[in-house]
């Protein structure tokens, strides 16, 4: 007989994976602190070093449980040959429920405010982005997580105010900390592969449910101390070698256009590194190409035919700019 299946807790699927980060902290070379309300913070990077491993816990942490990221050689490239590869069972709750950066945290104003993009399990609880309104999925767990790409520790109101959001007591809240200057920093981002890849799609208004299997890769970039670089090579280790596998449902027409649309080639905005876009623009996101933001190569199998469409390419020489550029 066949059992009715659920919707998985995202939450509760890292939870576990969460409780192995902090007791491995000393092992990973991580800073763990309790703060006065009882909030847990995990410094990955900004006054205790981390590391690859602790970045490779932290990305499945982000997934929601529901993936896995680990390293491989990456056959196309001499010069930077580790990778990071990521396979999720369900890439739209995966990626888009849990992985993406999408809540936006802010607390103070002027030189000294705190602001943050939030990204991981917690997000599908506070529900604060019309995303999840989309994805019809709204998550029940007693323990939150969150990843902040900063470099400082949040202040106390509002770490409060995001236990509050996600429904949960301060005490059941972990925020990660992760610097993008940091090695746990780079090799979470640059596992956001597959991530991308699906944010654009649904920008492009690619059917969601038609998306049922995915994975990715891209190299490891090396960390820079100045945030613009070490921003600007994680992103270009997606944008000039990420490669992307999804399986798809739905018409074979719509399969072959996803794939010609997908790679980050077909953005007006590609051919420099990231940094160096960003700084055109006067350091404005919003005035860059949105459809920039996708993997270099792309293959996108129809599964009702069978049939494959390859589009994108590898660009090595962009790829060294970006990482061998001082």
């Amino acid at each position: 007989m066949t059992q009715p299946t659920t919707t998985p807790s995202v939450n509760a699927l890292a939870a576990p994976l969460v409780g192995r980060l902090i007791r491995e902290a000393a092992q990973q070379r991580l800073g763990v602190a309790r703060l006065d309300n009882g909030a847990t913070l995990v410094d990955a990077g900004i006054h205790h070093p981390g590391g690859l491993e602790a970045g490779r816990l932290i990305a499945e942490i982000c997934l929601g449980g529901l993936g896995q990221v680990g390293f491989a050689p990456n056959p196309h490239s001499e010069r930077w040959p580790l990778s990071v590869h990521v396979h999720t069972v369900n890439p739209v709750l995966a990626c888009l429920g849990s992985q993406y950066a999408g809540w936006s945290l802010s607390h103070g104003e002027g030189k000294g405010a705190f602001q943050a993009l939030g990204s991981g399990p917690g997000r599908a609880l506070a529900l604060k982005e019309p995303l999840f309104q989309e994805l019809g999925y709204e998550d029940r767990a007693e323990q939150a997580c969150l990843v902040l790409e900063v470099d400082k520790a949040p202040p106390l109101p509002l770490v409060e105010r995001i236990a509050r959001d996600c429904g949960v007591a301060p005490e059941a809240l972990t925020l990660i900390l992760t610097p993008t200057t940091s090695l746990a920093g780079a090799v979470q981002v640059c596992a956001r592969v597959l991530e991308v890849a699906l944010h654009k799609l649904h920008e492009l208004g690619f059917p969601l449910e038609d998306v049922v299997d995915g994975a990715g890769s891209a190299p490891v970039s090396p960390p820079a101390p100045d945030f613009i670089q070490a921003m600007g090579r994680t992103n270009d280790a997606i944008l000039f070698a990420g490669q992307v596998q999804l399986y798809v449902s739905g018409e074979e027409a719509a399969a072959r256009a996803l794939a010609e649309r997908l790679p980050s080639s077909a953005s007006r905005d590609y051919g420099r590194p990231f940094a160096k876009v960003f700084k055109a623009y006067h350091y404005d996101f919003f005035q860059i190409d949105p459809m920039l933001f996708s993997p270099a190569q792309v293959i996108v199998t129809a599964l009702g035919t069978g049939r494959s469409f390859h589009a994108g390419r590898m660009d090595s020489d962009l790829l060294e700019a970006s990482f061998g550029g001082l």
